[in-house]
This record gives C-alpha cells, structure tokens and sequence, in this order.
C-alpha cells in the first residue's frame, strides 16, 4: 500500500465499468477514497452497492456537461474533505468508415473523448489547486497512434491524440500549481467498451483488422491500466509520469478477413 495515496481522494470519470472500474477497485486497494462518476445512474449504483464500502461516492453526471461534472466534484471534495486527483477515464468509440459516419455518433465521441476531458479538467483544477500531491490522469488509447490495433476507429483515434496533445498543454499551465499531469496510454484489454458497438459495423472493422495485419496484440487486462494509474499516482509530489503506454506484449497470428468473427464483449 502507498502511503502517498491512502487517505487521499480521486475521482474517476466513466467508473461503473472497464478500466475505471478495475482503477476504483485499485485505489481502493491503496486505501484511497474514489468519487466515481458515469451517465448510467442504475448502473453506477449497482456497482456502488456491490463494493460496499463507505470509501466510495457515486454521482450521475456527463462529462461534456461542464455544470454537472463541476457539481458533482464540488459534492465528492466536500464529502471526504479532500480532492487529491482526477482520473479522466469517461471514453466512447463507435467504429465505423468515414463516409458513412452518423453525425450523431460523431459528436458523441469527440464531446465524450475530448470535450469531456477538457471540461472536466477546467472543472477539478481549482479543487486540486492547493491539495496533497495533486494529479490530473488522461486515459488516451494506443489507437491513437499504433495501426496494429482495430480499424475504422479514425474518430476515436483522433479524439484520443488530441487528448495527447492538450496534456502536453496542460502540464505546462499547470507546473506552477505543482499539479502533476499524466497522460496514459492503453492497448486494447477485455472489456465490455464494445457493448454499445453496431455488430454489423463492428465486424466490417475487425474483417477489415484482420485482413491487413499478420498479427494484433492480445492477453492485457484493465487490472493492468490500473496498476499504472496506481503507480503514476504514487511518486511524490514534483515528480510525475508525463506519457505511460501499456500494451499487451502477446500477439497472435489473425490470417484473412474469412477467418474473421465479432462477437460484443
């Protein structure tokens, strides 16, 4: 257990499921106390009761609605009396061609991703300011820069660079604060992100994957992101990860588009 971390509170974005869920779990682990948020509020309550520990909090908010999330963080600091960092882990992807994009799904993963991700930094900034070893995580994605990973996610990939980018940015602004920025970058895991893909697009991508490449990485899990929230959180303060990409070190040979399958996670 880090002594840096126990005691000390962090809120996670998109926390009923996936990677936030096995990072709310991780700080837990820590002795940490977690505000989590997500949109599903039923979802985010079963999650909360299932851990059933006094060293949670759950609010219902959405990311890229700057007033709920600046709410709900003000909620989550004056529960525990404390807000030592942010986890900006709330992400969304719908694979797809860019002809044929629906706006819909457009707007929602660039507000998701990217605007999401913004505000809620400009939201937890001035409760960070002045705290115990603050930090700012942005949970990026490997599509952003590796062609090894699925296809058709173009708009996703490009949301997560710009996170990228605007954490360079950000560690800049904020290094007179003494807030620690960080920005990791994950492979793909096992996780139920696809839950919400359309199958028929969602298999023209991975037909698509596996007919390009010789080989996709496989074998991580989201334990494995949370290890590295947990460790970028545990050095001191004036020290801190800039950019941490994790993957998984296993592939696997994928052959032709006929030997392709989708199934929803």
């Amino acid at each position: 257990m880090s002594n840096l971390i126990e005691n000390n509170t962090y809120v996670v974005t998109g926390a009923s499921k996936g990677f936030g869920l096995a990072i709310v779990k991780a700080l837990l682990a820590q002795g940490a106390k977690v505000g989590m948020t997500a949109r599903n509020k039923a979802t985010l309550d079963a999650v909360i009761s299932e851990l059933n520990t006094d060293q949670v909090i759950g609010i219902s908010a959405d990311v890229a609605n700057f007033e709920q999330m600046q709410s709900a963080f003000a909620k989550i600091k004056a529960h525990f009396g404390s807000f030592n960092g942010l986890i900006n882990n709330a992400g969304m992807s719908r694979p797809g061609v860019v002809e044929s994009l629906d706006e819909t799904d457009l707007m929602l993963q660039i507000n998701t991703n990217f605007v999401g991700t913004v505000l809620c930094c400009k939201a937890a900034i001035p409760l960070l300011r002045g705290q115990t070893n603050p930090r700012i995580i942005n949970i990026s994605s490997a599509t952003a820069w590796h062609m090894d990973e699925i296809y058709h996610m173009s708009i996703y990939g490009a949301t997560k660079a710009a996170v990228e980018r605007f954490s360079r940015d950000l560690y800049i602004e904020l290094h007179p604060d003494n807030i620690g920025v960080t920005c990791i970058r994950p492979g793909a895991a096992m996780t139920n992100f696809a839950d919400e893909f359309d199958v028929e697009k969602a298999t023209v991508a991975v037909n698509a994957t596996v007919d390009a490449l010789p080989y996709m990485r496989f074998g991580m899990e989201p334990e494995h992101v949370a290890q590295s929230v947990v460790q970028t959180l545990s050095y001191p303060a004036g020290v801190a990860v800039d950019l941490l990409e994790i993957r998984p070190n296993q592939r696997q040979r994928v052959g032709g588009a006929d030997q392709a399958t989708w199934s929803e996670e």
